[in-house]
């Protein structure tokens, strides 16, 4: 099973060029206000329509899986803004978050050896 998730953004452009900007993400416009992001298996989809009445925000993090999370953040970590550094979890994982341009955050993680 994938998992998809609809995001309301600030501006797809500013979206589009932050996300383009990190090492292994691919963005497509899909339609005039939508904009689809994925790496690997991972699928975000951020839209500027206000279907929410809300303002951009998630009380949660969003955790994707890497298989070399010490190589992917040495590759990321001079695009973004670092929301805490590569460290091992105590529920075993390996991992690191960064905050997106509209203030989401997005953690990347993988389990190894000893590890779920």
């Amino acid at each position: 099973m994938s998992l998809s998730m609809l995001l309301r953004c600030i501006d797809l452009q500013s979206t589009k060029d932050f996300y383009q900007s990190i090492p292994g993400f691919c963005c497509s416009v899909t339609s005039e206000n939508t904009l689809s992001v994925s790496k690997d298996d991972a699928h975000l989809v951020f839209t500027t329509q206000d279907l929410w009445r809300l303002e951009p925000q998630l009380s949660g993090t969003i955790y994707m899986t890497v298989g070399d999370v010490d190589a992917y953040f040495a590759a990321v970590r001079e695009h973004v803004t670092v929301a805490w550094a590569l460290q091992d979890m105590p529920y075993g994982s390996r991992e690191f978050a960064i905050v997106d341009c509209n203030g989401y955050l997005i953690a990347f993680q993988q389990y190894g050896p000893g590890r779920r």
